[in-house]
């Protein structure tokens, strides 16, 4: 699907909108041909059908993270690629529709897009903590408008984190970079953004590396199944956690000594990287 090109060229949003408005919705039987079309035949023109009949949806996601301060024709572009790449992995003999699925492509392509914008400091390094970014508005606004005041201890208590966490995160959020869109001079229209390369990488090249990195996660899993049941239980704990557990803890476990946890993940991991190695692979 890499000839696949869907940019957003119209200065007008409106313009954009009666643009996707004049393709059609697709009904179950339609949706689930071209999709067979493209899944099994390779059919470019059947995977730009089903894209083009699910853009009105991007946008209507698209819309619920306008708050953020982000331009809303760049949320769309980026959830339409989250789109392309759901109609790349969809499997049409699964019975569900195209949008259901779709729909956690488009968000975390979108979400993902909002945490790199929002600021050239990492906002989120674990899902926990992106979970956050997204909910501490929303959850902040309810307890405002039904007590009063936003307390960062009942914040925690409904978002299950720490107050630490929330502070942190309230913190990070409010210290925003400053916005590259703002015009040096008044009047002028001329930006710092003017002056910059743009160094993103285009929508081909983003899927094409979403793809090598789904292979090589295959190629993990596969790996995996080499290994017993302890193995890998500490190389899912040591290595693929977003907060790895430490030997005690594991030594706790297994009622051995660390040392002994230590031997147990270099053999493992020897193990993996014999595995990837036949694949042309690397751990």
């Amino acid at each position: 699907m890499s000839s696949l090109h869907l940019p957003i060229v119209a200065d007008s949003f409106e313009l954009y909108l009666a643009e996707i408005n004049r393709f059609s919705l697709l009904d179950r039987h339609r949706e689930y041909e071209l999709a067979c079309r493209w899944r099994r035949e390779g059919d470019m023109e059947a995977a730009h059908r089903l894209v083009c009949a699910n853009l009105r949806f991007v946008v209507k996601i698209a819309f619920q993270y306008r708050a953020y301060g982000i331009r809303l024709l760049d949320l769309i572009q980026e959830g339409n690629i989250g789109l392309m790449m759901a109609v790349k992995k969809f499997d049409p003999d699964r019975g569900i529709r195209l949008i259901s699925y779709a729909v956690w492509w488009i968000r975390a392509y979108i979400q993902n897009f909002v945490i790199r914008s929002w600021s050239l400091v990492k906002i989120g390094t674990t899902q926990t903590q992106k979970k956050l970014f997204f909910k501490l508005g929303q959850a902040r606004s309810v307890l405002q408008r039904e007590t009063g005041e936003a307390d960062s201890a009942e914040l925690a208590r409904q978002l299950a984190v720490s107050d630490r966490e929330v502070e942190e995160m309230a913190l990070r959020m409010a210290g925003r970079d400053a916005s590259l869109e703002l015009e040096l001079t008044d009047g002028n229209g001329f930006t710092l953004l003017d002056s910059l390369a743009d160094s993103r990488e285009n929508q081909e090249d983003l899927l094409v590396k979403a793809e090598e990195e789904r292979n090589l996660s295959d190629h993990v899993r596969t790996a995996m199944d080499h290994l017993n049941v302890r193995e890998r239980k500490i190389i899912s704990d040591r290595i693929l956690r977003d907060e790895p557990r430490t030997l005690q803890e594991l030594a706790d476990d297994y009622g051995i000594s660390r040392e002994r946890v230590r031997q147990l993940e270099k053999n493992a991991l020897k193990k993996l990287k014999g595995s990837l190695a036949e694949t042309g692979r690397t751990c």
